[in-house]
């Protein structure tokens, strides 16, 4: 995750061998992309996406994180279709309930993964979790097994098994719990680039 760093910072990582980069702020990334287009970078949306501002995101990301519900589903697909992208996507769960966070309730995932069979210009691939944080990574593990059985359960209905290649869950204080329970992207950011910058409205 490279939400909050400068650009420098990422240029840095890129010259290391890191193709892929996090960003979770719309209005923060879409400058960074734009600077580093001569990158060999792999951008990935990872925060709340709004529907208005679907078209935006297209172009730069190759992967967003955060689909929640059929209308953002139907906005994207527009969208690339629109801009001749191909967006990789990825549904986001929402497994504990809390106001902060957003995501799809198991519940309505099947009608979610219908709608994007039906898809042309982007393809869902997996599942997102933002669980809620916790100090002991032991704490998060039920939430990322939980996931896991929500993909087998998808599977287990008929939802095509390419659409549920992907589980990207967990960061850089339990990625290690998050991949032992299936995790096929981890999101790291401080455990690469260091603490992260504190906003200056903070400071």
């Amino acid at each position: 995750m490279s939400k909050t760093f400068a650009l420098d910072c990422v240029r840095v990582a890129a010259a290391a061998g890191q193709v892929d980069f996090g960003e979770n702020r719309v209005q923060e990334a879409l400058p960074k992309c734009a600077e580093g287009r001569d990158l060999d970078a792999r951008w990935h949306l990872i925060g709340h996406l709004q529907k208005n501002k679907a078209r935006k995101v297209v172009g730069p990301f190759a992967w967003i994180h955060s689909v929640d519900g059929c209308e953002l589903l139907d906005r994207l697909e527009r969208a690339a279709a629109d801009e001749g992208t191909r967006p990789l996507l990825l549904i986001q769960v929402d497994l504990a309930g809390e106001d902060t966070k957003h995501g799809a309730p198991p519940a309505q995932l099947l009608r979610i993964f219908e709608a994007a069979a039906a898809c042309r210009a982007v393809e869902v691939k997996g599942l997102m979790l933002i669980p809620p944080y916790e100090d002991d990574p032991e704490r998060t593990r039920p939430y990322f097994r939980r996931l896991r059985e929500v993909r087998d359960d998808l599977v287990a209905q008929g939802v095509n098994r390419s659409m549920l290649t992907e589980l990207s869950m967990g960061m850089s204080h339990d990625f290690e719990v998050a991949v032992a329970e299936g995790a096929t992207m981890v999101r790291v950011g401080t455990a690469i680039f260091g603490a992260r910058p504190v906003p200056a409205a903070a400071r």
